[in-house]
């Protein structure tokens, strides 16, 4: 889009979190540089689920619940655009509403925080690792069921918090969140995905907005990225068609490399008794392609019995 053609005004809304803030900062920063007669502005909000940091994700309806205000800032006017983690936007986007790109990912991997141990592996039996990942927990019972997993919810700073005041010997964050934070030099070691599958468009930032502003719709997709988008696109289809939700540990991760895209997916009992996995590659041109691809590996699944994992 032509500078003459750019929005004259954009108001980001935005969770208040620590990282949620740099998130929209980033997007900010990356639209004035290509619109600089645009007004850029952050607005920033408290959803229900940053309001509830005593209960786990599943028990007070998921993940949908951080969009949700920043969704009715949109619909309202108050906002023309949102900024979030993509793998806290629900597979399904609601009526009236549309991505209108994915960037650049950052490190899609999990990671392994602890002031005690470098290495997973190195946990003693009763150690203590704190989770609010069922997916992460899934795994983490799989390879090391002596482990004890505790529930930690709260934004980053919260939870390292809580790792310093003693209550965890170690505790698994995304690794993406850590480095844009400048926490970096927490990271005691990164989980491999054969180690620790991530979830669908974990590290990728999805840039939503009304689906009934092309101009707009136009404006933002500049700042997609054509190897996250279909990677992502692929991750949630997957999960799309497995009927994924926080209450179902589901990881899926694709990496898009000349023309071809390398998908793996899991599924799991909570209590890791029982780990499915499965992985497909193809030549990927477009959106849809790499979609069709997700939804092919999810038939395999089926096929090898997925329906025990999944919860009505």
């Amino acid at each position: 889009m032509s500078p003459q053609h750019a929005p004259r005004r954009l108001t980001i809304a935005t969770r208040e979190s620590a990282l949620a803030l740099w998130q929209a900062e980033h997007v900010r920063a990356r639209l004035a540089a290509m619109y600089p007669a645009t007004a850029i502005a952050l607005l920033p909000l408290t959803t229900h689920g940053d309001r509830i940091l005593d209960q786990p994700l599943t028990a007070i309806g998921g993940k949908g619940l951080f969009i949700k205000e920043l969704e009715m800032a949109m619909a309202d006017g108050r906002a023309e655009l949102a900024v979030h983690s993509l793998k806290d936007v629900p597979m399904d986007m609601p009526p009236g509403f549309t991505l209108a790109g994915i960037a650049a990912r950052e490190d899609p991997r999990d990671a392994f925080v602890s002031n005690k141990h470098a290495q997973l592996r190195e946990l003693p039996a009763d150690a203590v690792v704190g989770t609010s990942s069922l997916r992460r927990e899934a795994q983490l019972r799989e390879r090391y069921p002596e482990v004890s997993i505790e529930p930690l919810r709260g934004n980053v700073n919260t939870r390292l918090r809580k790792l310093d005041e003693g209550g965890y010997d170690a505790i698994i964050l995304a690794a993406a969140g850590l480095k844009r934070l400048g926490f970096a030099n927490r990271i005691a070691s990164l989980l491999e995905p054969d180690e620790s599958l991530p979830a669908p468009g974990q590290g990728a930032l999805a840039i939503e907005c009304r689906s009934d502003r092309p101009e707009l719709i136009a404006a933002l997709a500049v700042l997609g990225d054509r190897a996250t988008t279909l990677a992502t696109a692929a991750e949630r289809a997957f999960s799309r068609a497995l009927g994924g939700s926080c209450h179902t540990p589901l990881g899926g991760y694709a990496e898009w490399e000349e023309g071809s895209l390398w998908l793996r997916g899991l599924l799991a009992y909570p209590d890791g008794s029982d780990v499915l996995r499965g992985e497909i590659d193809a030549e990927v041109a477009d959106v849809d392609a790499a979609a069709q691809l997700g939804r092919e590996l999810a038939d395999d699944f089926l096929s090898r019995g997925a329906s025990r994992f999944l919860t009505t």
